[in-house]
Formats: C-alpha cells, structure tokens, sequence
C-alpha cells in the first residue's frame, strides 16, 4: 500500500461478524462505542457484513445505528474462513477507505484483524478497552492494557489507514436498539475465487458443554483459589442460581482444572460490567482486577484483609466464605418464602 493519501479514508466502520446467521453481541457494542467517535469527529458510522444468505441482519444493523452496511454475499462465505474474509474485508477496504475500523476482539476477530492490517500494510491495536478521538488532530486514541495490567498504554496510528483496533467484548456500552432507524445498503462486489480459500470447513459441531455468557449477565459469582478445592464451585454455583446469575471463576481457578476455561474473568478470560459482581475467595490479581473492576457493584468475600480485591469492592466481607455464603443463601431463602 505504501504512503497513502491518508486524506482519501473517511468513516467509521464496524466489523458485523454474524456466527450462523446471528450478530454477535460485541458489534451492538461496537455500533454504541462508534456513534460517539463519529459524533465527535462529524463522520458516519457504517457496517461491514460478510457472509451468505444473511440479508436479514442489515434492518438490525440500522436499528443499532449503522447507517450504510457495506454486504458481502456470496456462497463461498457462508462459513467463516480465514482467507476467504480477509480477502473480501479488504478488498472493500480499498474501493471504500475507512478512516476507521473496530472489530471484536473474538476468536474470529483476533484470527482476521491481523491479516487484514497486514495485508492493507496499517497499524493494529488489539485489545482495547477505551477509544477516544483526540480532538487536536481527529486521530483515534487507543488505549490497552500492557505488561500484566500494570500500565494502560494509548496508542496512536498517525501514517497510514484505516486505523484498526480489535476490542474487548464486554467493555463498551451496547447500542440502543431503533426499529424506526433505516439507513443505506451498498452490495459490495465480491471476487472471490475457490483457489483463494485454503481450508475447507467440513463441519461444525458445537460443544455440548453449557455455554457461559459471562458477557451480556447482569449478575456474576466468581471463585477462586481460596475455594481451596474443585467442590467448592457447587457453592458458588448454589449462589449463583440464587441470584440468577453465572459463575465466574479466577485463572488460578481454571489453571488448578476446577472449572473450565469459559468461566475465567480477567485479562487473559473475559472481561465482564455486570449489575452485581461477587468474588468469592478471590485476592484480586491485576490481571483479575482488569476484567471486571467496571462492575456496577463488586462484593469481596475473603479471608484475608489485605487482599487487593477489596480495593475495588463497593462491599466488603472479611470471614471463611464456607461460612459467609451459606448465611447469604439462607437469607435469600427466606426472602423467597
């Protein structure tokens, strides 16, 4: 690409990635985090749909506040491949310049974005967790966590377009949803060849295991190492259930093989702002602190008083959770009679 004319690329677009013919919820995030850089700024925030028989999505996409959806449609994007995305996304990259582009930071999105800031020779901010527009130049400030959480870093791509940032699910603002909202379809050509996808997808079999979705819950029980073993999980399941919510668990938890992966809040997990956070035998590591100190209400249940966890607690219970917990059970018990 070399020195582009970096005053040809305007817009905000957003990465409307669909799994079976369903948006994922970081793009109503990602559409809510966009209308506020582009009221900043005075552009328009517009969509990218990749996929097949998928049309139904752009009346949803307008609703949440896209107002051009740029459609890529064809049969040979009916499963997410990584070849045959990158190459349709930057293709339309290239005939519509965007100043802009935010993609989720899911398993698609961290596979793709760095494909395509590669191949369109641009920087690539993975893992944002704030996003503002400096209002000097207009250029997008980016900010992440780095090394293990100790410092936020703001990063900035000042040569070259669009600027790319993949973004944490679970940290923006959803967008609100208008059924009245209409906007503008562009159907984008597609040239895409067989030969260009290497992998074949043969096959998708999704996973019997119940899926958490930590993101979108309003309220979380989290455990951690100070369980103490695997079976103290059936108490914060107890709970949790109490309350509605899921369980959460730390690293140390999931690294100790108590609890599967897809639990894990943190940096290296999910990052999660539920309504109400409770952590349970958890001290509060940075990593764990980055995952959910945006929580609305975070309550501490651990031994130890000096954990770091009750520096961000809103409430805080100082006592052997095996004896804390079943006291809050039984009170919500009674509540319920």
């Amino acid at each position: 690409m070399g020195n582009v004319d970096i005053s040809n690329y305007k817009d905000i677009w957003v990465y409307a990635e669909q799994r079976q013919g369903k948006l994922t919820p970081v793009v109503i995030e990602l559409l809510g985090e966009g209308r506020k850089l582009a009221d900043v700024k005075g552009i328009k925030l517009n969509a990218i749909l990749v996929g097949n028989d998928v049309g139904h999505l752009v009346d949803e996409l307008y609703s949440y506040g896209a107002e051009t959806v740029y459609f890529c449609q064809d049969s040979k994007l009916e499963n997410y491949t990584t070849d045959g995305y990158t190459k349709v996304v930057c293709d339309a990259i290239n005939e519509y310049k965007p100043e802009i582009f935010l993609i989720g930071a899911t398993h698609i999105g961290r596979d793709m974005a760095p494909r395509i800031s590669s191949r369109l020779n641009t920087g690539l901010t993975a893992d944002c967790t704030k996003l503002e527009i400096d209002e000097e130049d207009g250029k997008i400030k980016q900010t992440r966590p780095a090394f293990g959480g100790n410092i936020m870093a703001t990063i900035i791509c000042p040569e070259n377009r669009p600027q790319m940032s993949t973004v944490r699910p679970g940290v923006m603002d959803k967008a609100i949803m208008d059924p009245a909202k209409k906007g503008e379809l562009v159907k984008v050509n597609i040239d895409l060849k067989a030969s260009d996808i290497r992998t074949e997808v043969k096959e998708i079999i999704k996973s019997e295991k119940d899926i958490v979705s930590l993101t979108d819950a309003e309220v979380i029980v989290s455990g951690g190492i100070g369980l103490a073993n695997p079976e103290g999980f059936k108490l914060i399941e107890k709970l949790a259930e109490k309350l509605n919510g899921v369980v959460g668990a730390s690293r140390a938890a999931v690294d100790a093989g108590w609890i599967d992966h897809s639990h894990q809040v943190g940096q290296t997990g999910t990052t999660v702002k539920p309504k109400l956070y409770i952590a349970c035998g958890i001290s509060g590591a940075i990593q764990h602190l980055a995952g959910m100190s945006d929580s609305d209400t975070i309550v501490a249940i651990n031994k130890n008083p000096d954990a770091p966890i009750f520096q961000v607690a809103d409430y805080g219970l100082v006592g052997d959770l095996y004896d804390i917990i079943p006291q809050i059970i039984e009170e919500l018990e009674n509540i319920e009679a």
